[in-house]
């Protein structure tokens, strides 16, 4: 992003989050969506550290579509989100993960934020955990950092999915194409970047929780992952210039609006 890239304030930040929490209530309202989720139990697997807006804003989206959501943890009671650097408020654990069968679930959401996923990643039974959604393939949604989770779990080698950019060397070393895109789903595997691509994730998560059956495995060449960027990504690097406590309104809105500009730019410009 260019140094010509306007800030938002926290209030016009809190507008965009909004503007994104109703779309994705008028989607969980809406028929076929509003219930498509129903009978359907969805594990997401978070530690502290969590990015705050990658649970809440898809836990909600996932209830409203008539889903079951546990949250499920290293250790019992609540664990704290984040906004980017931030301290944010907590959530509560309905199950540690020495308690969790993944037999009981239908799906796995992994949130990001860069502590919460390398947390996790250390843990062997979170690994555990993970693995056992892929050995039966069961869909497993994951943005941000969350890819890391996959990394350490073996689960990407010859897999394409995309991520936060500064953890793209880290995936593609474990095996995977990676690709710099809002949304890239491979059977299984559906991720996202980061905040600034909710709006395609949610729809995408949504879209894999619902199926019923796996996709069967392509016979496609692999194709080459995109090149790792030239820069950090601005609108990170902008909200932790123009917030220095940021909201998770500031965090979505920030992203969404980074989004936006990137779009009138043009296809090539990068968020």
């Amino acid at each position: 992003m260019n140094s010509s890239w306007a800030p938002l304030t926290e209030a016009s930040a809190a507008r965009e989050f909004r503007h994104l929490c109703g779309a994705i209530e008028r989607q969980g309202d809406d028929m076929p969506t509003r219930r498509r989720l129903k009978g359907r139990t969805i594990a997401t697997l978070a530690a502290d550290g969590f990015e705050k807006v990658e649970l809440t804003i898809p836990m909600r989206a996932l209830k409203a579509a008539g889903a079951r959501v546990d949250v499920v943890s290293l250790r019992r009671g609540r664990i704290r989100g984040v906004n980017l650097h931030m301290p944010a408020s907590r959530v509560r654990v309905d199950k540690e993960i020495s308690e969790a069968d993944p037999g009981d679930y239908d799906g796995l959401l992994l949130p990001g934020g860069f502590i919460n996923p390398d947390l996790l990643r250390q843990s062997a039974p979170a690994r555990a955990f993970v693995r056992a959604f892929a050995a039966t393939d069961k869909p497993i949604a994951t943005l941000c950092h969350g890819p890391w989770v996959l990394a350490s779990a073996g689960l990407l080698d010859g897999r394409t999915v995309t991520s936060w950019p500064g953890i793209r060397d880290d995936l593609v070393n474990a095996g995977a194409t990676w690709l710099d895109q809002e949304l890239v789903r491979d059977r299984n595997l559906t991720t996202s970047r980061g905040p600034q691509d909710m709006a395609a994730f949610v729809p995408g998560m949504l879209d894999a929780f619902a199926k019923t059956a796996p996709e069967p495995a392509t016979t496609a060449p692999r194709r080459q992952s995109d090149p790792p960027r030239d820069a950090p990504v601005g609108w990170a690097v902008a909200a932790l210039r123009w917030s220095p406590k940021p909201s998770a309104a500031a965090v979505v809105g920030i992203g969404l609006a980074a989004a936006a500009q990137r779009a009138l730019r043009g296809p090539a410009a990068q968020s």
